[in-house]
């Protein structure tokens, strides 16, 4: 592991992927392999099916790879502040844990976000060709639908895990449950920019997903409402400076 401070964090979070863990942090692995210094970030999300104890066996062969372990499932987007709050990297890059997401597409969202200026909040991936079922692809196109007509986000994908942003930048959002749904948004919100890449998307192998149409559609109804309301009593910082 390089001496060199921690310039980019890579956070997965995990609920029930026994199966996919170690596949996925070895993929992961050696896509950050030109990366000297980075570190990997699992956090369980309350996994009841080995999947901490699957992690904890690949520390000794992935240096570099952290595990973080809720006491009890407390959903995505904990899962994710968690191991935001935990990276140590200025730059995080998130992606799903179910294999679905190509770490080798990690570069398509790094290399813009490192590149761009300050106002570059995050860089996030839209997949080109979804390997998902209809019930799925047709939720995600009804969502995507009515919340960029309401929101004026420009994302045609925002279930899309893999991103790439700054740090201290996500930490400011508020947050709720569902964050991540509408993070792009709050990036806006907050006088950011958000650059889009197409990025690839494969089946899931192993395990089972964790959504449906009642936990993705009906709940995202009133998440939107809050989100609205949060844009409308938005007020853009003003320039300060400190008087002698």
């Amino acid at each position: 592991m390089s001496d060199r401070p921690i310039e980019v964090s890579v956070v997965v979070p995990v609920k029930d992927e026994a199966e996919n863990v170690g596949p996925l942090a070895r993929e992961i692995a050696a896509a950050m392999r030109g990366e000297p210094a980075h570190e990997i970030i699992f956090v369980d999300d309350g996994s009841t099916d080995g999947t901490a104890e699957a992690l904890l066996k690949l520390k000794h062969e992935i240096p570099v790879l952290r595990v973080l372990s809720h006491a009890r499932n407390a959903g995505q987007s904990r899962a994710i502040r968690t191991g935001v709050r935990a990276a140590r990297g200025p730059i995080v890059i998130t992606l799903d844990g179910d294999g679905q997401n190509d770490p080798a597409d990690i570069a398509k969202v790094l290399d813009p976000m490192r590149k761009g200026p300050p106002t570059l909040g995050m860089v996030s991936g839209e997949r080109a060709k979804r390997h998902d079922n209809f019930i799925r692809r047709l939720s995600s196109r009804v969502g995507n639908g009515v919340r960029r007509a309401l929101l004026k986000d420009k994302a045609r994908d925002v279930g899309c895990s893999l991103k790439a942003f700054r740090r201290e930048a996500y930490l400011a959002l508020p947050f709720f449950d569902h964050l991540h749904r509408f993070v792009i948004a709050l990036m806006l919100r907050e006088g950011y920019d958000v650059q889009f890449m197409d990025v690839s998307h494969r089946p899931r192998t192993k395990g089972v997903s964790k959504y449906n149409l009642r936990n993705r559609l009906f709940v995202g109804i009133s998440d939107l409402c809050g989100v609205l309301w949060l844009k409308r009593r938005f007020r853009a910082p003003v320039e300060s400076k400190e008087l002698p």
